[in-house]
């Protein structure tokens, strides 16, 4: 049977914070402004994560703070936009990143709590987390705007430590990070490289002129909004309310006998894992959100697709901001409930193939002419190719990377288990709908 996790109820790692300040390039960088592309605009939200480190003796935690702050220093030239502070401008309705050196967050703090203490637990990203990456500096006056992005070095009594990041996602996405992840991770050795430049001209997805929308894109909703001079982007958030949190697990031998099962009744020609805990979520998801069942009401899932590849020509794989567009896959509860679960998965496959060139120009075209965001009944979120875990400091790998937890209960993210290899979902919902979720969750693994 699959595996459920609820998110260990060690709320408190008993944090003390020792330093909050901020941090500039080592060298003056040109004052500019960014330009935000179509799909950037509407991403206005911290994505924090933590990134678990074993003692070192040869870098204790107070060396590495030490050592990333100016890592931090260095990195922040070629990556000045993240030193900046987001601004509207007013004659075009559109935000923009003022490269001002204003700087980024940086925060020092001692946890109590050892990682032994963790345990086990330590890979089931838990509500404790929360405090290993902080989304704004108190220290600062209210007059002075809260940076982009805080980095946060917390040391444990064991002499292990974490490195937590929050960082708004207007900067980058997933692949945007590790890029930038890896270029941090360089500037910890002396005299290292960076990893790879990064191409941050953000142009490059800028509307076309005139826009050419060619295909509806219900994967937005449109808002009633104006667009142009006095205008301004929405707001792509969820409110804060009391959610439970729980972790859905499937073992590597699970995903392969599901992914056997599938290929004896469907022509797919190659099954990702990922289209199959996709297609699991959104059955669960349908019926967790209808407390009394509509077979006629449709159900939508989105799932957010790296167009990097998928344009023409394609985008460097050094690109350093946002690459995604959201695809929507719309059926009935009645066809999710009873139609044959390899038909979602291929549902999944087929519908990604609709990410093509034309189709993302439309998107960002749609967006130059539209105030609207993603529109869905849940969001699906991969972290399966990242590689948080792989990135070398000078200090070592860290032995286990996550999302940590937040209030974005309409948002799923996806990513590798770091017990046995398997898939693990990280969920957020309120409690009741969270009983149906976990419901046919298990009904589903009882039926195979």
């Amino acid at each position: 049977m699959a595996a459920l996790s609820p998110v260990p109820s060690m709320e408190d790692l008993k944090v003390k914070f020792q330093e909050s300040s901020l941090v500039f390039p080592y060298k003056e960088t040109p004052k500019k402004s960014i330009f935000l592309s179509n799909i950037d605009q509407i991403l206005n939200y911290d994505i924090p994560t933590a990134h678990f480190f074993k003692a070192n003796p040869d870098f204790p935690p107070e060396i590495v703070a030490e050592r990333f702050k100016i890592a931090l220093e260095k990195v922040l030239v070629p990556y000045d936009f993240m030193a900046g502070r987001l601004k509207l401008n007013r004659e075009l309705g559109r935000l923009e990143i003022d490269c001002n050196g204003a700087g980024a967050g940086f925060v020092v703090a001692k946890s109590d709590v050892s990682l032994d203490e963790i345990g086990e637990n330590l890979v089931y990203p838990n509500l404790g987390y929360r405090q290993l990456a902080v989304q704004r500096l108190d220290s600062l006056p209210p007059e002075v705007h809260q940076p982009l992005c805080v980095f946060q070095i917390t040391s444990f009594k064991c002499g292990g430590f974490a490195i937590g990041m929050s960082t708004n996602h207007i900067l980058f996405d997933g692949l945007g990070a590790k890029v930038f992840i890896e270029n941090l991770a360089s500037q910890s050795f002396e005299n290292k490289p960076l990893a790879s430049v990064p191409y941050i001209d953000r142009r490059i997805l800028a509307a076309r002129s005139p826009p050419h929308v060619s295909f509806p894109h219900p994967e937005f909703l449109k808002l009633d909004l104006p667009v142009g001079p006095g205008s301004s982007p929405p707001v792509f958030d969820c409110s804060i309310e009391k959610l439970d949190f729980k972790i859905f697990k499937l073992t590597t031998t699970q995903i392969s006998q599901i992914k056997d099962n599938i290929s004896k009744r469907s022509k797919i020609a190659k099954i990702s894992t990922f289209a199959v805990v996709a297609a699991l979520i959104w059955r669960c998801k349908a019926f967790s959100g209808d407390m009394e069942y509509n077979k006629d009401r449709v159900s939508t899932l989105l799932n957010v697709i790296d167009i990097r590849p998928r344009v023409n020509p394609p985008l460097p794989s050094s690109y350093s901001a946002n690459a995604v567009l959201p695809l929507g896959v719309s059926k009935t509860c009645e066809e999710i409930k009873n139609g044959p679960f390899p038909k979602l998965v291929e549902i999944m496959t087929e519908g990604a193939k609709e990410m093509t060139h034309e189709y993302v120009k439309s998107a960002f075209d749609w967006l130059e002419l539209n105030r609207g965001i993603p529109h869905g009944d849940y969001m699906v979120s991969s972290w399966l190719r990242l590689g948080f875990d792989e990135v070398e400091y000078a200090w070592g790998k860290p032995m286990y990377s996550c999302p940590v937890v937040n209030h974005r209960k309409d948002i799923c993210w996806v990513f590798r288990d770091a017990v046995d290899g398997g898939v693990s979902a990280m969920v957020a919902l309120p409690s009741q709908e969270m009983d149906i979720f976990e419901a046919v969750f298990h009904d589903f693994f009882a039926s195979i």
